[in-house]
């Protein structure tokens, strides 16, 4: 069975890019990111890890597993509060990261994927922590 779950993530990851989804698009990002406040944001993991980011373009919080890497990304939902988008990193990886933006200085992160050949899934709680150093 663990053998077959990067296989089975891979196909959820796939199926809305196959299925063309009515509401998805390609596209570099989620509308309601452009209301999230830019500074230093401090992450906080479900299992207790925190990492602290300087945040100028807030849509490099949809691929932060292949941050920096050049990926086609598609958005599968896009609202005022959040949205979900699938991306591909040709030679590294795939994710799929849904984001709720709570406030301006709060936000909800989910993602998974593969990275190298390995799975990976997070969430992350986002919080403004002030201007970057």
């Amino acid at each position: 069975m663990k053998m077959l779950r990067p296989l089975l993530i891979a196909a959820a990851l796939l199926a809305p890019l196959a299925a063309g989804s009515a509401a998805g698009r390609a596209d570099n990002g989620l509308t309601a990111l452009a209301g999230i406040e830019r500074g230093e944001w401090t992450l906080r993991g479900a299992d207790g890890s925190s990492r602290t980011m300087c945040i100028t373009d807030p849509q490099v919080l949809l691929q932060l597993q292949h941050r920096g890497a050049t990926c086609s990304r598609f958005v599968v939902e896009d609202g005022s509060l959040g949205g979900r988008v699938t991306y591909s990193c040709p030679g590294i990886g795939n994710g799929a990261t849904r984001v709720v933006v709570e406030t301006p200085r709060l936000v909800r992160i989910e993602s998974q994927g593969i990275n190298r050949g390995l799975p990976f899934s997070f969430e992350y709680e986002g919080r403004r922590t002030g201007p970057c150093r």
